[in-house]
């Protein structure tokens, strides 16, 4: 008997073990084991934080039936979009780490709005990548990047350095905002809003933070 979605904080004080798996019958277009030695350098050495089935998705962050993280990457949509797959799995990564449940907030500039913790999106772009035994790695910003009360250049916000204060978002990337009741995507520029506008978000942590934790969908695998 189903005893229901369970739902946890995700004790932080443990060190998380990830399994990968490749069902796709795409061909990956890079060696899997030494993508998941680079994936594992990129985790050890950087993060040191406390066909798709959603339509033009290239990767999203799920929950399994039983509450735990799941992350997906959809190899063949990756390569019809001319996308990295490297990136879109790092940056899916990153952020499971960092809030593999998908509820943590903070404050920000806006004092009567709540802040999406998320580690990669302010710094998306595929052009702000760096490299790890050759394979492109997504950006990540620090925890210092949604301290308020930081001063411009007073220190590191993300791991390239191209961040200069806090909550700043760089081309091509954007943040989640909630705000009077409502989820809001803030961008840098036009063309990022309008690409966001297009694209078909089911399944993303954006749209996952919107429902409530115990009405969300549970992937089956």
């Amino acid at each position: 008997m189903s005893e229901g979605p369970r739902f946890a904080a995700f004790d932080q004080g443990q060190i998380p073990e990830i399994a990968v798996f490749n069902d796709a019958e795409t061909p990956l277009g890079v060696d899997l084991a030494a993508l998941v030695t680079a994936l594992q350098k990129f985790v050890t050495g950087f993060v040191f934080l406390d066909v798709a089935d959603a339509p033009n998705a290239l990767a999203y962050h799920d929950l399994t039936p039983e509450g735990f993280p799941l992350s997906k990457v959809f190899v063949q949509t990756i390569s019809q979009d001319g996308a990295s797959l490297t990136v879109a799995a790092s940056h899916e990564l990153v952020e499971m780490l960092v809030d593999p449940a998908i509820n943590l907030l903070t404050t920000g500039p806006d004092p009567k709005a709540a802040y999406a913790y998320e580690a990669a999106d302010p710094v998306e772009a595929e052009a702000l990548s760096f490299k790890v035994d050759g394979f492109d790695m997504t950006d990540f910003i620090f925890p210092s990047y949604f301290e308020i009360f930081r001063k411009p250049n007073s220190t590191k916000f993300d791991y390239q350095g191209r961040v200069t204060k806090p909550f700043q978002i760089l081309a091509g990337g954007y943040q989640i905002v909630f705000k009077n009741g409502k989820w809001k995507q803030i961008t840098s520029s036009v063309a990022k809003r309008k690409a966001l506008a297009k694209e078909n978000r089911r399944g993303h942590r954006s749209e996952t933070r919107k429902v409530r934790p115990d009405k969300r969908r549970r992937s089956k695998g």
